[in-house]
């Protein structure tokens, strides 16, 4: 009798070994049912949301920081010597040797051409509207377009990313053409509440961390 059945065994083995005979396949089960809240899924390369200006184009006045450098000052800087304040925006921005030097050289002259031959300070904008837009895009702040574009309530008129930044490089320009000292004044005012004076240093102060305890046996 044992012989019989180790026979049919080795039998069905060969059988299955040669592919006459299928495996059992399991009975689908269902489903499972996973309770609790779905995860979002995030997008890749998703836009970040931009932010507003740290003061409006025309907030003159505010707030004082520990650097003796308030907006007081920043608006007598746009006002009388704007040579110096667009240097000290962009050194601040980009805090190399000579940079000051360079921008502040660079945008007087053209200030007095502009001034001497036309009786007008229409040159200088052309040459410091694209650091307003170096500064909305290292801090991803809304632009003028954009803004307007809100409070008027047609936000999504303009849909790609790329005629999006051209109206607001546009609108850079405008602003600098038509309100130049309003608009370096609220640049000075953006780049000073973000970066420090590159003169203006404090101590650094290295900490170690705590060493290793090892309990007595």
């Amino acid at each position: 009798m044992e012989n019989c059945e180790e026979q049919s065994r080795l039998l069905e083995e060969e059988k299955l070994y040669k592919g006459e005979k299928e495996p059992e396949q399991k009975e689908p089960q269902e489903a499972e049912v996973v309770t609790g809240l779905p995860v979002a899924s995030s997008v890749v390369g998703a836009p970040a949301p931009r932010t507003p200006w740290a003061s409006s184009l025309f907030a003159c006045l505010g707030s004082n920081d520990e650097f003796c450098s308030s907006d007081l000052e920043v608006c007598v800087l746009g006002s009388l010597v704007p040579c110096m304040l667009y240097g000290s925006n962009v050194e601040r921005l980009n805090p190399m040797p000579g940079t000051f030097a360079n921008h502040c050289l660079g945008y007087s002259s053209l200030y007095f051409l502009g001034n001497f031959f036309f009786n007008s300070n229409f040159l200088a904008p052309c040459f410091s509207f694209p650091m307003r837009s170096a500064i909305r895009r290292r801090f991803n702040l809304q632009g003028n377009g954009e803004a307007f574009a809100r409070s008027v309530g047609c936000s999504g008129m303009v849909e790609s990313e790329e005629s999006r930044e051209r109206c607001d490089s546009a609108c850079d320009f405008a602003v600098h053409f038509c309100c130049h000292p309003c608009s370096l004044c609220q640049e000075g005012r953006e780049v000073r509440r973000r970066f420090p004076h590159p003169g203006f240093t404090r101590p650094f102060q290295s900490m170690l961390p705590p060493s290793e305890q090892v309990m007595a046996p």
